[in-house]
């Protein structure tokens, strides 16, 4: 324990980290930024490592310190848990989610308010990443995960099939005037990067034999991909439960009636040690319920 950095060290650190900023860490904690910067540089000493790099404008960390940034955090992240749990009256309980930066938007974001309305004393930490394979982090309570559930974890939750469409601007499908086809909209293809083949397999539905031509852009998720059709440019095959809100307000169209069915879905994993916490139960039963009802 002796060789444990001071906690106003850590403190400072972890602000800092966590805004890409010294002043930022400043006023967060009520210091100067002279102090912040004083702490974080006897925490590097103490540590023998540098932890930021100083440039002319601002501060970036260095490999070091994302590396420790990481535990840091969620130690402070757990301490708080634990003070707020046992300390607090009437204290919340909290369910940390993770899911695909797509599925967070699109999908859960939009019906957490229905959560909230049910059970006020619950309290959701969502983060999200581009892609939804595995990632170790022992604070995740449950994992919204996008495959066919073939991972190693005991307690996987299928979420419904689902199924796909092709959307577009109104505007960029009027611009085709009688013309509009598949074909023509493929060469305007904006591809989803681990989805290319929905083209392919898109392409079959409509009785082509060879190939049409695809457009090259790409991007690493469906709400970028989203975005762009949106804004005029070209088409994407996307997941019905995506585009649900696009249609609904006439800011995308589908100018086909086919439905592509994808052999991947989402899946909810929950962690082994969050199994039996009645907070986490509640959250997947509603969430389970949210698909069943909408059929997302």
């Amino acid at each position: 324990m002796s060789q444990l950095p001071h906690v106003t060290w850590l403190r400072a650190f972890e602000s800092a980290a966590r805004n890409s900023s010294f002043s930022a860490a400043a006023e967060e904690l009520n210091l100067t930024p002279a102090a912040v910067s004083q702490q974080i540089k006897l925490l590097e000493q103490h540590l023998g490592a540098p932890l930021f790099r100083r440039m002319a404008r601002g501060v970036a960390l260095t490999d070091m310190g994302h590396a420790y940034a990481q535990p840091i955090r969620k130690a402070f992240s757990e301490m708080q848990d634990a003070t707020s749990e046992l300390f607090t009256s009437n204290a919340k309980r909290t369910v940390h989610v993770r899911a695909s930066i797509s599925y967070a938007a699109l999908v859960l974001a939009p019906l957490l308010k229905g959560f909230q309305d049910t059970h006020p004393d619950i309290d959701i930490r969502l983060t999200t990443a581009v892609w939804t394979d595995r990632i170790e982090d022992d604070a995740i309570d449950v994992e919204i995960r996008f495959g066919h559930g073939d991972w190693a974890e005991q307690d996987i939750r299928h979420l419904g099939h689902r199924f796909a469409q092709l959307v577009c601007h109104p505007d960029f499908a009027a611009s085709f005037a009688g013309d509009l086809s598949f074909e023509a909209l493929a060469a305007h293809a904006v591809q989803i990067i681990g989805s290319e083949a929905d083209w392919s397999l898109m392409a079959r539905h409509f009785g082509f034999e060879g190939m049409p031509e695809i457009g090259g852009t790409k991007v690493d998720s469906s709400v970028i991909a989203l975005q762009m059709v949106a804004a005029g440019s070209g088409a994407a095959i996307v997941s019905e439960s995506f585009i649900e809100n696009y249609l609904a307000q006439g800011v995308l169209v589908a100018p086909f009636d086919h439905r592509l069915p994808l052999s991947r879905s989402f899946f909810m994993i929950v962690d082994d040690s969050a199994q039996k916490r009645r907070e986490v139960l509640q959250f997947c039963d509603w969430l389970a319920e949210q698909h069943r009802e909408k059929t997302i």
